[in-house]
């Protein structure tokens, strides 16, 4: 759909309620192919959720074409064993976020900004608002890029960081919740980041402040080859160059100053993804930053999805996360836990629903970190979720 005029496109920009009902009425419909339908691969989206392949769409004169999506939801949560100050239930927003950006050119920007909750299993749940407060503010995402060739660009900003199986925000994925091994990687970063493809291979290389540290001492990178239609493989590093005292909500301390890597296969074969991947960091000791000892950390986790039918989907991950050494990377130092998580998807026009089982469990954790319950004595966590709205 294309809006011509910078006014229009500032009035659909400062009326979303508007701008929402008119997306609402146009909808698309699933598997149809449009003219846009790769135009948009930011935000990265890896499914079953679809985004809408025919997005606001306005000419800005000498910018050129600069495109308007969105997400907006909510969910309601029930668990057991909630901890101290956390709830048994819970419902909020979900996403209430707006995407601009100009996706052609020599330059080019990304700006994602609103409000978000960001659920993970095994973790405390927030409200909405303090989330976003403190993490990564109401504009989490916001970059410019250079693409002097078809094949290379440089960004720099705000950017999702490169390593992981699993996006930040509950839309990206194919399940509401991220997972434990998510919980050991960085998100967001600031930084600047090089985009290089050869052929079957796609090389990323960023220079960041790891885990929102606001301190720019790590490295970051990634490598993916991709075989053939079906099979992909990416291999994915990370590690703090210096070392960083930083200790906040939204960066662990000794998170901040580790070395990460996964190794990731992809295999898409009719109706069925699978995700297999391995994970593994490494602290070192610094009693100048209250690390006291070293500490590792082994993970594995498979990802599936099989589609029933058209707007039908259904979603698993089980994960297995096991830590050693003297400091906490877990519940407590050389604490292991496992969880297993089912989610089922509908998805029609822009409009969507999804329920959610989860369970944690977590062994050989310590007196002061036993993960679970209002009195800290509980090893295991179950939650029910059911998140609804619009991905426009």
């Amino acid at each position: 759909m294309k809006i011509s005029g910078v006014m229009a496109a500032l009035a659909v920009a400062l009326d979303p309620a508007h701008a929402l009902a008119f997306l609402i009425g146009t909808g698309f419909a699933l598997g149809t192919a449009a003219a846009y339908a790769d135009t948009l691969s930011t935000p990265a989206m890896s499914g079953p959720l679809m985004a809408n392949p025919d997005p606001i769409r306005f000419d800005a004169s000498a910018l050129g074409d600069i495109y308007v999506s969105g997400m907006l939801s909510g969910f309601a949560l029930s668990q057991s064993n909630s901890i101290a100050n956390d709830r048994d239930t819970r419902s909020d927003l979900g996403n209430a976020q707006i995407v601009v950006q100009k996706t052609d050119g020599l330059v080019q920007f990304y700006v994602q900004a609103g409000e978000y909750d960001i659920l993970s299993l095994g973790t405390p749940t927030y409200s909405s608002r303090y989330f976003t407060d403190h993490t990564f503010g109401p504009v989490p995402q916001a970059y410019l890029k250079l693409a002097p060739s078809d094949n290379f660009s440089l960004e720099a900003g705000k950017l999702p960081a490169l390593i992981g199986a699993e996006d930040t925000f509950s839309f990206q994925n194919q399940n509401v919740e991220r997972g434990l091994l998510w919980n050991q990687t960085s998100a967001q970063t600031h930084g600047v980041q090089a985009n290089y493809t050869m052929g079957p291979v796609a090389m990323n290389l960023s220079w960041n402040d790891g885990y929102y540290s606001d301190r720019f001492n790590a490295v970051s990178g990634l490598l993916s080859w991709t075989i053939d239609a079906a099979d992909t493989l990416s291999f994915e590093g990370a590690g703090n160059a210096g070392k960083t005292g930083a200790s906040t909500f939204v960066t662990p301390l000794p998170q901040n100053n580790s070395d990460v890597f996964d190794l990731i296969y992809t295999r898409m074969q009719g109706a069925w993804t699978l995700q297999p991947y391995v994970q593994y960091s490494h602290v070192q000791p610094d009693a100048s930053i209250g690390i006291p000892g070293s500490a590792n950390n082994w993970g594995g986790a498979v990802l599936a999805d099989y589609t029933i039918a058209p707007g039908w989907n259904l979603a698993g991950r089980v994960e297995y996360l096991d830590t050693s050494g003297a400091v906490n990377l877990l519940y407590g130092p050389a604490s292991r836990a496992w969880s297993f998580t089912m989610t089922p998807t509908f998805q029609y026009r822009v409009f969507f629903v999804r329920g959610e089982a989860s369970y944690v469990s977590a062994a050989h954790t310590t007196a002061i970190n036993t993960p679970f319950g209002p009195n800290g004595n509980r090893s295991n966590q179950f939650r029910a979720v059911v998140e609804t709205g619009v991905v426009f």
